[in-house]
């Protein structure tokens, strides 16, 4: 024993208990793991009295030991069987008790969900990201509708929970019910149809109830549609959402304009309650015909008062007739003196309108359009005489320089045959050799030759 003495006291770290280590274990594992995600299949599932869960994943090469505590495991419609495959939501841990490696969900669902899950997280993302969910796009519940319509299917439990809340609380509504398909392949084009079916209603509805029951995540799937939510959210009506229990939430739910946590309570939000409103009304009536007395005694008291200030009507009208006298007699000579006026500004503006007659000015026009077209003329064929003139010219200095000119004077241009009219002139002795076929053009055609010899000109 002496040698492990001092071993441990040369060592700087301290001697720990079992209970410190796993507490220090179970730390480093939980901050090291806080969330993830883990798929596989359940074994050796227990559950216990008090609610927990108690079970293991295990994939072909190895396990894990998992609990669920009651506080998430209530929620989850199904309990898990031995031998299926799951896809849960965990945190890693210790159990310091016995030393054991865990895994703490509180979330699971079956493996074949976990793509639907991602493409429900996706499109959540996308649509948040474009303001689809905001808040200032939603449109408020009408207090007092008119007109209610359901889209739903009509072999569900959820259209009768709503139609049954509806007549107890709200009878005199008038209720449309759209049929649909709340699952499966027919289920997307039929939820959008029922949305443009109301609002081309004559009278459409003054708000929708979207409902179904609860079902798995592949049951709601036509819910989580992109086609679905962008109909929902281009709706001119107030759309609620109720679709599945109060734990389902779909994309529909953040699109809508309000989201129910069941279709009894969806009918609740869009209906105002009978019997509340009769207490109300009650209770306006006898507010008004307590006002109405009240505002019948003060017009009462108010009367007798004027009765007594009233002034005979005889003597008003004396006032009134003298008065409608001195008007029109106002009115008379303003009228006189509006007359006046207008005749001055007449006689005014016909002066006017005579010394700037169109006429007058019309026969002024036609004078310098004859003038200038004279001089149009005139400046035209001056300058067509000098354009002749000059081209004469031209065409006299251009012939005089003409190579063809130079040939009338008896000069020949001598070249060498290269498939072109002229051919490549020959300039000096050299561009010729004795023996190579050489062509004379002249004034009026053209001489073949053969060179016999060369001579240079001396200088």
């Amino acid at each position: 024993m002496q040698p492990l003495r001092q071993s441990r006291s040369q060592s700087a770290d301290r001697v720990r208990t079992v209970s410190e280590v796993n507490a220090e274990a179970r730390f480093l594992v939980e901050e090291r793991f806080r969330r993830l995600w883990i798929e596989g299949e359940v074994t050796d599932f227990r559950p216990y009295a008090s609610g927990h869960w108690y079970f293991s994943l295990q994939d072909d090469r190895a396990q894990i030991r998992c609990v669920m505590f009651s506080s998430a495991n209530r929620f989850v419609r199904a309990r898990p069987a031995n031998g299926q495959s799951v896809l849960v939501r965990c945190r890693l841990s210790i159990y310091e008790g016995r030393g054991q490696f865990q895994a703490i969900i509180d979330h699971i669902e079956p493996a074949g969900e976990g793509a639907l899950r991602a493409a429900f997280e996706r499109l959540k993302a996308e649509l948040d990201a474009e303001g689809l969910f905001a808040e200032d796009r939603k449109q408020s519940l009408p207090p007092y509708p008119r007109h209610i319509g359901i889209i739903s299917s009509p072999a569900g439990a959820a259209l009768r929970d709503v139609l049954a809340v509806i007549r107890r609380r709200f009878p005199c509504v008038r209720v449309t019910c759209f049929q649909v398909a709340v699952q499966g392949f027919e289920a997307e084009g039929q939820i959008v149809a029922a949305f443009d079916r109301a609002e081309f209603m004559r009278h459409p509805p003054d708000v929708i109830v979207l409902t179904r029951g609860g079902g798995s995540l592949e049951d709601l799937a036509a819910f989580n549609l992109e086609s679905v939510a962008r109909r929902i959210a281009t709706a001119g009506i107030p759309v609620v959402s109720a679709v599945g229990h109060e734990t389902d939430v779909t994309i529909a739910d953040f699109v809508a304009d309000q989201r129910a946590p069941t279709p009894s309570a969806a009918a609740e939000l869009v209906t105002p309650d009978r019997l509340e409103l009769e207490g109300r009304l009650r209770r306006l009536e006898a507010t008004l015909v307590s006002r109405t007395a009240d505002q019948v005694r003060t017009d009462t008291r108010l009367l007798a008062a004027v009765r007594r200030r009233l002034v005979h009507p005889g003597r008003t009208l004396e006032q009134r007739m003298q008065r409608a006298d001195e008007l029109a007699e106002r009115l008379t000579n303003a009228n006189k003196a509006r007359l006046t006026r207008a005749r001055t500004a007449f006689v005014h503006q016909a002066r006017l309108l005579a010394r700037s007659s169109p006429g007058t000015r019309i026969g002024q026009a036609r004078e310098r359009v004859a003038r200038a077209r004279s001089r149009l003329t005139v400046a035209g064929e001056s300058s067509r005489d000098r354009g002749a003139t000059r081209v004469a010219a031209l065409v006299r200095a251009l012939n005089a320089v003409s190579p063809l000119a130079t040939l009338d004077r008896g000069y020949a241009i001598v070249a060498k045959p290269d498939g072109s009219a002229w051919g490549r002139p020959v300039v000096t002795v050299d561009d010729a050799r004795p023996g190579e076929v050489v062509e004379a053009h002249l004034a009026d055609g053209s001489l073949q030759a053969t060179v016999s010899a060369s001579k240079k000109r001396p200088e």
